[in-house]
């Protein structure tokens, strides 16, 4: 076996909870004991597990009773259950209930220490499996804004792209940025402008639809792609974030910024004005940056360069 663990045994038998006791404790693990479910329930409660064998035919609760009150009491432990040969059908019931796997009596002692580590190796692989998926979505959020970041934002346009380059469909991207953030920072201090962000972060949740997908792109930047959407629509979702931002008032604790934010809005549309992922984020920045040049506080569209579109 591997690292020593705690196991509890289950079983109304004296002489073979002791033996299989006196037997796992010479592999240096620590081996509680219980005659029926209700005793082994109440272990639960005071001690960490590591691992459950527990026999099926049980006075006062039944070994699938028992299993299920171990999963209802939402611990992560996995069961193995012992049952005679005539009751394989009863095992499998047993494991329907959440038992990671049976054993029949009479059994070798070296084969219940194969079960174990196999029960072990799995229940590791399945934590590992679960870090795997959360480490993956925290890569993939802004630690400060809470909405994605500039990693998933260029998976999921390159994705996108591909998509809608399959079926021929329109898509948008719309480059955002905080006007005169600088002078936030500076008149207010960073963590005032950290709030700023994250409030903005926020605004631009509510201004789109379920389907969008927003993130911070950098700084006090944010990008916004819209899937199957035409430029026109496009632009209408711009204008509603423009119109937003600076509706909002921007209280940071004792800091009442009011409502001097504003944001200035890129517009570029796929297939119109880009046929990759990279051109149209090139395009949707040139966009954003002749809205600077402009004046800001408006949407300004690649299509149309040369033109301010005001809101």
């Amino acid at each position: 076996m591997g690292e020593p663990i705690r196991i509890l045994v289950v079983d109304d038998e004296e002489n073979f909870r002791s033996t299989l006791k006196d037997f796992l404790s010479e592999y240096d693990n620590e081996v509680l004991t219980a005659e029926n479910g209700v005793e082994a329930l109440e272990i639960l409660d005071k001690f960490d597990v590591n691992l459950i064998i527990s026999d099926l035919r049980l006075p006062i609760m039944d070994g699938i009773t028992f299993t299920r009150k171990v999963r209802e009491k939402g611990k992560e432990i996995p069961v193995i259950v012992m049952t005679a040969y005539a009751s394989i059908e009863t095992a499998v019931e047993a494991m329907k209930s959440g038992a990671a796997d049976y054993i029949t009596k009479p059994f070798k002692f070296e084969h219940i220490l194969f079960i174990i580590e196999r029960v072990l190796e799995t229940k590791k692989l399945r934590e590992l499996a679960g870090k795997s998926e959360y480490y993956r979505k925290l890569s993939n959020i802004d630690d400060l804004t809470g909405i994605h970041n500039y990693r998933f934002f260029k998976e999921m346009l390159k994705h996108e792209i591909e998509r809608h380059s399959r079926y021929n469909r329109p898509l948008s991207l719309l480059m955002i940025d905080i006007d005169n953030f600088k002078e936030v920072n500076d008149n207010y201090g960073h963590l005032v402008g950290d709030q700023v962000l994250k409030q903005t972060a926020h605004l631009l949740k509510k201004s789109i639809r379920s389907c969008d997908i927003v993130s911070r792109y950098g700084g006090e930047e944010f990008a916004v792609i819209l899937p199957e959407i035409l430029p026109d629509e496009a632009l209408k979702v711009g204008e509603r974030i423009v119109q937003t931002i600076p509706c909002h008032d921007f209280k940071v604790a004792d800091t009442n910024i009011g409502k001097e934010i504003s944001v200035t809005v890129g517009l570029a549309s796929f297939p119109k004005d880009a046929d990759n992922a990279k051109l149209l984020i090139e395009n949707s920045d040139k966009a954003l940056y002749l809205g600077k040049q402009a004046g800001k506080n408006q949407v300004f569209v690649f299509a149309n360069i040369g033109l301010q579109m005001k809101v």
